[in-house]
């Protein structure tokens, strides 16, 4: 498919907008010969037809130099995809993926504006133009604020995102940019607060917040969090779980995340692990049938899970117990769960008494849940551990798997 009513097809945006009508001219190449076509269609009714990528001009990449850019930091050897820094507002459209708008052209802008994408996802990371272009390492990164005032102008909503870097966009710089946003709200929709992270690979001066520095930023978002509650009617800013993990203190209420809004930034997703299990077990749930496995996890996790497994232990008779595994592909100061490799993995559970089941974290596995980080399939692993694998995206695949 080349074009619909004349207009040519960028990408699987473009086919949804203007394939909207009942009645369309349609361009399509089949076998090296060029068509037209005439379709009426119900409204709404559905073409049938899929598509191989989402854009069919390319992706946009990255032109910054963040030096805490995860993909830099990444060894080789590693799936192809793993190294694509995309900076594609499309992808923000699709998939909420965190985009700089440092590459944005008029006719972009253009587009935006007719086919009102929106939400969009964008890292911020400072307010003040000069910090923030030293965070991109991009001295010609247009003004952030100008451009989500403009935004706003267009009816586009915006979920932010600040990485934050001890000594650099940490302390009264943080406070300074949330209130900016803030200002911008309801169209800055939420703020993400999230710590950098540094693998083994990493070749900055950077270091990770200390505890005590994350302790500060939690007081710092919490105390905005009342204060916006006040002035306009909502938290807007919310801090990344590794905040609270770390520190040891409570996980929010769900209520506190308004409907999880970032919740693919890892901010809210142990508030529904935590969810998850108190609607099992005021539902009484029962395993239909007697089994023993594993569960594994990353460091990070490792003491919330450990207790909620604990906990079904003794309330359902559920018998898993939890192998934690420490990350040194990347390093151990890399500890959530998404980003083992399998060969952490099969390091640590080989020659281990796992039961009759093993489950992995869901997030392990790229988007299709065919492969790890490292390239190895499900296949691979159950082969190696002798096991059948199971992933597990949260405890009602644990459950089900037993029920």
């Amino acid at each position: 498919m080349l074009a619909i009513d004349g207009h040519a097809l960028r990408d699987v945006i473009d086919y949804r907008f203007y394939a909207a009508e009942e009645r369309l001219e349609l361009d399509i190449e089949r076998d090296g010969q060029r068509l037209a076509l005439a379709v009426e269609r119900e409204y709404e009714e559905d073409f049938g037809l899929r598509f191989t990528e989402n854009v069919f001009d390319g992706l946009r990449c990255c032109s910054n130099r963040c030096e805490f850019c995860f993909v830099d930091q990444m060894p080789p050897g590693l799936r192809a995809s793993l190294y694509v820094k995309d900076d594609d507002y499309r992808y923000s459209f699709l998939h909420g993926n965190f985009i700089t708008m440092t590459n944005w052209t008029e006719e972009d802008w253009a587009r935006i504006a007719e086919q009102h994408l929106s939400p969009l996802f964008v890292s911020v990371h400072a307010t003040d133009d000069g910090l923030r272009r030293r965070l991109l390492c991009n001295p010609g990164a247009p003004e952030i604020l100008p451009q989500l005032r403009r935004l706003a102008a267009l009816g586009i909503e915006i979920h932010a995102q600040i990485v934050v870097i001890p000594e650099l966009n940490d302390d009264s710089q943080l406070e300074h940019t949330v209130r900016d946003l803030i200002e911008l709200h309801p169209t800055v929709r939420s703020i993400g607060v999230v710590p950098v992270g540094l693998t083994r690979y990493h070749k900055s001066r950077m270091r990770l917040l200390s505890a005590d520095e994350e302790r500060t930023i939690l007081g710092l978002i919490t105390s905005l969090q009342y204060e916006n509650v006040r002035t306009v009617g909502s938290r807007v800013v919310y801090a990344a779980d590794e905040f609270y993990l770390r520190t040891g203190c409570a996980i929010p209420e769900g209520a506190a995340y308004e409907g999880f809004p970032q919740l693919e930034n890892g901010i809210g997703l142990v508030r529904q692990l935590l969810d998850q299990w108190g609607w099992l077990s005021e539902r009484g749930f029962k395993p239909g049938k007697k089994g023993r496995g594993s569960v594994v996890c990353g460091t990070l996790i490792s003491p919330v899970l450990g207790s909620l497994l604990q906990r079904s232990r003794a309330e359902t008779g559920l018998d898993l117990g939890l192998i934690v595994v420490t990350n040194e592909f990347f390093g151990p100061t890399v500890t959530v769960s998404g980003l083992l490799t399998a060969r952490d993995v099969l390091g640590t559970l080989q020659g281990k008494d796992l039961g009759e089941v093993v489950f992995l974290p869901g997030s392990m596995f790229d988007s299709e849940e065919r492969l790890t980080l490292d390239g190895a399939t499900m296949h691979e692993l159950e082969g190696s551990l002798g096991v059948p694998v199971v992933r597990a995206a949260g405890l009602e695949d644990l459950v089900e798997h037993f029920v």
